[in-house]
């Protein structure tokens, strides 16, 4: 499967997705606007809370191209973070006490600078949550030893495992994942992540295969415990739920299946000012491959740069104008506020 990207899909032109969302078109138009129930109860303008994460995607290069991707990340993209962007990255950080840096792509590990980076992350005395993938492990020799260079740097794992299954997991994923994602959790499992006392975090993640949003967290996690011990002997330490938003991949689902309204609706209904209060935006600050600035990964890949009285490059990092901008919102936003509530740390509330 090819990249929206390289397909030249409608949908690979951002500001087509964005009419899609602001309901420029007919279909939901009747929708309310995401600045209006944040406005009701009492959250509008959206402020940060203080930065405590530098979430930064060092490029949409990945051995997967999966069904969902709120990226449209795949190996047809060749968009990467360079070293240089990644020393003004570090530039940035060492001007701030920002305990928590976040990489993400793509498969973050395909960038031919990401194991530097991590040592240099980790030399700032920064804690490194790295987003992989599982696959890209064993995907060929050179990453066969991921797993020890992670817990040299007691790098935390985060891991999509849509399910404890083949079948759903390689629905969403692709032939053949589930079991090289299986193999490379008992690879991490082998150096002492998810093992208890190790401190080495190893942290799934579920998101839903459909037009749904995900089950409550805790009852999953321990569903997943079970199965996966079971089943393999493999353990992990968390499970974070995370709702699909409608962009990208995703949002080309709903649209061919005739199913956006009908999302649209169920995230607005769901919406819960409690996790609306706690979204990641208000303590994140995204880093694009290029090295603008975003309030999150979503916004990022609808190229919604933060607000123009901010630095929105890097380079230009500031982080008291940062902590005194106002957050950029649109139609999205709703999955991140339904329900539990949905960030790249699992259920907010």
């Amino acid at each position: 499967m090819k990249s929206l990207h390289t397909q030249q899909h409608p949908l690979a032109d951002l500001r087509y997705q964005l009419n899609v969302l602001t309901h420029a078109e007919a279909a939901g138009s009747h929708l309310p606007p995401f600045a209006a129930k944040l406005r009701e109860t009492g959250l509008l303008p959206l402020r940060p809370t203080g930065l405590t994460v530098m979430q930064i995607n060092v490029g949409k290069m990945c051995n997967q191209t999966c069904h969902h991707c709120h990226v449209d990340a795949g190996p047809d993209r060749t968009e990467i973070m360079t070293r240089a962007t990644m020393q003004q990255c570090l530039n940035a950080l060492a001007q701030t006490d920002i305990p928590v840096v976040d990489l993400t792509g793509g498969a973050p590990e395909m960038n031919p600078d990401f194991r530097w980076f991590v040592e240099q992350i980790s030399a700032l005395g920064r804690s490194v949550i790295v987003r992989c993938n599982l696959t890209i492990i064993v995907a060929n020799k050179k990453y066969h030893d991921l797993p020890e260079f992670f817990a040299r740097h007691r790098v935390r794992v985060v891991s999509s495992l849509p399910c404890y299954t083949a079948a759903n997991t390689d629905k969403q994923r692709g032939d053949g994942v589930f079991e090289r994602s299986i193999r490379a959790l008992q690879m991490l499992n082998a150096v002492g992540y998810g093992v208890a006392d190790t401190g080495l975090v190893l942290d799934l993640v579920f998101n839903p295969g459909g037009a749904s949003l995900p089950g409550p967290q805790a009852a999953l996690e321990v569903d997943y415990k079970r199965q996966l011990m079971q089943d393999y002997g493999i353990v992990f330490n968390n499970l974070l739920t995370i709702t699909n938003l409608p962009i990208n991949r995703f949002l080309e689902f709903l649209l061919e299946s005739g199913r956006y309204e009908l999302y649209m609706e169920k995230l607005v209904t769901a919406y819960n000012p409690a996790a609306a209060a706690n979204v990641m935006c208000r303590s994140t600050l995204s880093v694009g491959w290029d090295g603008q600035l975003y309030d999150c990964d979503f916004n990022q890949q609808l190229d919604l740069l933060v607000e123009a009285s901010a630095p929105r490059h890097i380079q230009d990092f500031d982080q008291m104008a940062l902590e005194g901008r106002t957050v950029v919102i649109n139609q999205h936003c709703y999955g991140c506020t339904a329900g539990a509530g949905s960030s790249c740390g699992g259920a907010t509330v």
